[in-house]
């Protein structure tokens, strides 16, 4: 098979134009990630500043699906996965499968450049996970998932 000079040097081009689109997402990537553990560590000091208290406990006496998630996430900082399992734990669940869906979409976005969203039939199922998790935390039977 004959390969013509100028055949060789287009496929060099478009891979230095791949390779360079890489990078850039890759940039993009790591920019994105300093921005979000940047306001991770923002909201989490304002909250502890401002002396934060969930709405549904104090005004409606019941437990949300996220009353416990900041105490969570402070102790995942600390590294004490017990104690932020049982401050939530569909919460901790649903950011461990959530950290791997975000790894997945990071693959994808750095080698073909698309942005992958959850679908909404999996967003729904999430919404319904949280709101039966919240009837049955306020339930007697169920004060296990109760916060400690």
């Amino acid at each position: 098979m004959y390969i013509c000079y100028w055949h060789f040097q287009y496929l060099r081009y478009s891979l230095l134009l791949l390779e360079y689109f890489m990078r850039k997402r890759i940039f993009n990537v790591i920019l994105f990630n300093i921005i979000l553990f940047l306001a991770i560590f923002l909201c989490l000091n304002f909250l502890d500043f401002i002396n934060f208290e969930c709405f549904y406990l104090k005004y409606l006496h019941i437990y949300c699906a996220g009353c416990g998630g900041t105490r969570m996430v402070k102790a995942l900082l600390n590294l004490r996965f017990y104690e932020a399992f049982r401050f939530n734990p569909l919460l901790f669940i649903l950011l461990i499968v959530e950290i791997i869906f975000y790894i997945y979409s990071t693959f994808i976005y750095i080698k073909k450049g698309k942005i992958i969203f959850p679908k909404f039939r999996t967003m729904t199922f999430i919404a319904f996970l949280l709101l039966t998790y919240m009837v049955l935390r306020n339930i007697p039977y169920f004060s296990f998932l109760r916060p400690i």
